[in-house]
């Protein structure tokens, strides 16, 4: 258990989630930077709002869950500072507010710089943040997770990355950004495919709990194998060869679908650290690929 209030509000944070949130930003920036439309400012402001939202979304997850009954003492997944006790609820949502507050004050000038289109996106980001777990039909526990995840982490991200540096969106961003969103859909689904036990007990309407492992599974692979090929509609679209290279996650990508199958449990907590980093992985090969 962490030993100082510091660390304690870091793991609150969930810090390994946070590569999902700078994945489409990266990704987003060196499309605008290929444009030659690169803008600094901007895709700073974009970055840090980006994880003020995670965060704001973790914490709002780790309230909403404590507060519904569904973090249980037997919970297979990492440590929750509310239920631990780490954390007051008091605690957990008063730093909930200042990390949106947060990302409300970074998108201030992203608004300057961009307009109506990145008031739609940041406001929308935090109330979809909030609803997730909040609410009285929360997203994630309807069967809505993955669908929410896709697009928030993946057009929307990158889409609004590009937008706020090249004032300007195309076709090619919003594909792009479907890479990221389906690898980190594709987090989400081992995330509830390891709780689908605790999230039947707690009446969580996951699509695991609802269509089973043998679905998730499916799904897992689904999202992974469709992600990893998707430079390949880049390279036919443009001939330009370096467009292939975030395929290379094609090769870790195959230890990952297999693991799908063999671990089950806490075990299913290594898968996630492992799709957590291919998507990283992914979005730093893009990031070259577009920038040569």
């Amino acid at each position: 258990m962490p030993d100082s209030q510091l660390k304690i509000y870091w793991l609150a944070c969930r810090p390994k989630t946070l590569p999902a949130a700078a994945a489409p930003v990266i990704i987003g920036t060196a499309m605008a930077f290929a444009d030659k439309s690169f803008h600094l400012l901007s895709a700073l402001a974009a970055l840090f709002g980006a994880l003020f939202i995670q965060i704001g979304t973790n914490l709002a997850n780790d309230y909403f869950d404590f507060k519904k009954g569904s973090d249980r003492e037997d919970r297979l997944g990492p440590t929750r500072v509310t239920q631990s006790g780490l954390m007051s609820p008091h605690a957990v949502k008063n730093a909930t507010i200042i990390a949106f507050a947060l990302a409300f004050l970074v998108g201030i000038y992203l608004v300057f710089r961009g307009g109506l289109p990145i008031v739609v996106i940041g406001l929308s980001s935090i109330l979809f943040g909030v609803l997730y777990t909040g609410g009285k039909y929360p997203i994630g526990y309807i069967g809505f997770g993955e669908l929410f995840v896709l697009i928030f982490f993946g057009p929307v991200a990158v889409g609004g990355t590009y937008y706020v540096q090249t004032l300007t969106i195309n076709n090619n961003v919003l594909i792009a950004g479907f890479a990221p969103g389906l690898f980190s859909s594709a987090i989400l689904v081992v995330n509830n495919l390891r709780d689908i036990k605790s999230d039947r007990i707690s009446g969580k309407k996951t699509l695991a709990v609802r269509f089973g492992e043998s679905f998730s599974k499916s799904q897992f692979v689904l999202f992974v194998a469709v992600g990893a090929l998707l430079p390949v509609y880049f390279y036919l679209q443009s001939n330009n060869i370096f467009h292939l290279l975030p395929a290379i996650v094609i090769i870790p990508s195959l230890i990952v679908l297999k693991n799908i199958f063999k671990q089950t449990g806490k075990e299913l907590n290594n898968l996630l650290a492992q799709t957590g980093k291919l998507l990283f992985f992914y979005s730093l090969l893009f990031a070259i690929g577009w920038v040569i």
